[in-house]
């Protein structure tokens, strides 16, 4: 078995599910960069040095899940950290912007086999994933699984109408990650008293390729948050944070 902790990112081949394994690398990690495609995957782990091995994984695909967790199992024999990066904002062509995203995805007009598949990745391949691999968490000493989500997915905030980004909650991306927030309580919830802590994290509005590189922050500003709350060992469960601190559900 590995002597060094064994970190899982989802979505790990660019934008800051890469930037998270290499940080978590440079921290000591052994670091698998899950990857839909595995060519991808490759040049990404080869990119983070010899501490980084991809592992091809498609959220969205149960036989590609069940595989991967058997392979961390087998080659590895222990996971200590689940980073559930993996995420879309739309489920068209690459290149769409954020407004065009916003506007189809405004809850008189989303289409559903749109939110569907947005829906597919962003909330239910994390469900899939993090049960595939919660035999293999629990077997470790203190176990994190880390969900990046946004500040967009708030209710809190979307409730207020002085809230910059408001008019943006729309039915896909946005409600996506509400959802996703629902489903880091209840997992935390479900997991309390274990050596598991669950938590959800938004990285801010960082420019990748998820907004068509239409944020405002950099790749290692967005990893930060992420980062930090995955290399605390003995934080707190059941939170929603960011980068300047706690967000409201």
């Amino acid at each position: 078995m590995q002597s060094k902790p064994v970190a899982l990112v989802t979505g790990a081949n660019q934008g800051i599910g890469l930037q998270i394994a290499k940080e978590l690398a440079a921290h000591g990690y052994t670091v698998l960069v899950g990857s839909r495609n595995p060519q991808n995957g490759e040049t990404a782990a080869q990119g983070i040095g010899a501490d980084a091995h991809a592992i091809q994984l498609d959220v969205t695909d149960p036989a590609s899940i069940t595989a991967a967790a058997e392979r961390v199992r087998t080659e590895f024999g222990r996971l200590d950290l689940l980073v559930n990066n993996a995420a879309i904002s739309h489920a068209g062509a690459p290149g769409k912007t954020l407004e065009q995203v916003i506007e189809e995805g405004r809850a008189s007009v989303a289409s559903l086999d749109e939110v569907r598949a947005v829906w597919e990745t962003n909330v239910f391949g994390v469900i899939a994933v993090t049960q595939a691999l919660l035999p293999l968490l629990r077997e470790a000493p203190a176990a994190r699984i880390v969900n990046v989500s946004s500040n967009v997915g708030s209710l809190t905030l979307n409730a207020d109408p002085n809230f910059p980004y408001r008019s943006v909650f729309g039915l896909g991306y946005a409600a996506s990650k509400t959802a996703l927030n629902a489903v880091t309580l209840a997992f935390a919830n479900d997991l309390e008293g274990t050596n598991i802590k669950v938590n959800a994290v938004s990285p801010g509005f960082t420019a990748t390729a998820l907004n068509n590189f239409q944020g405002v922050e950099s790749i290692e500003e967005g990893s930060r948050a992420p980062v930090a709350v995955a290399l605390d060992t003995d934080g707190p469960t059941g939170t929603f944070t960011g980068p300047d601190g706690p967000l409201p559900w």
